[in-house]
């Protein structure tokens, strides 16, 4: 499977709250409509949650600032991937994911790329 990986920091001109809430509620139902269209298989929102301690790691590292989050979008191919976006219904999907990420995301601080899983533990599998 291809993944797409979106690290992810808010806008200057809304708070932590209002971010997860529009990204968890808004956004994500918005995802999952357009899934078929873009054929992706799965997605997945991690928020960023204790801040205090996550600063502390990162100071103490002498880290960049932390994101708000991490969106992971599953396809079957990058050739399944690539024919979603092919599509008038993909490329329409395509833009409207843009659009309505425009109203939460710093684009210019956040970073996307894809990726492929090499498993090398699972302890949470069941036996």
């Amino acid at each position: 499977m291809i993944k797409l990986v979106y690290v992810v920091r808010k806008r200057a001109d809304i708070s932590a709250e209002e971010f997860h809430d529009y990204w968890l509620h808004k956004h994500g139902p918005l995802v999952a409509r357009v899934a078929k269209a873009i054929r992706a298989k799965k997605y997945i929102q991690s928020h960023t949650v204790l801040p205090e301690a996550g600063a502390s790691v990162s100071q103490s590292r002498k880290m960049a600032e932390p994101y708000e989050g991490i969106t992971e979008v599953w396809w079957d191919s990058a050739e399944e991937m690539s024919a979603g976006s092919s599509t008038p219904e993909g490329q329409e999907a395509g833009r409207t994911l843009l659009q309505d990420e425009s109203k939460f995301i710093d684009f210019a601080r956040s970073t996307i790329f894809f990726t492929e899983e090499h498993l090398i533990f699972d302890f949470t599998a069941k036996r």
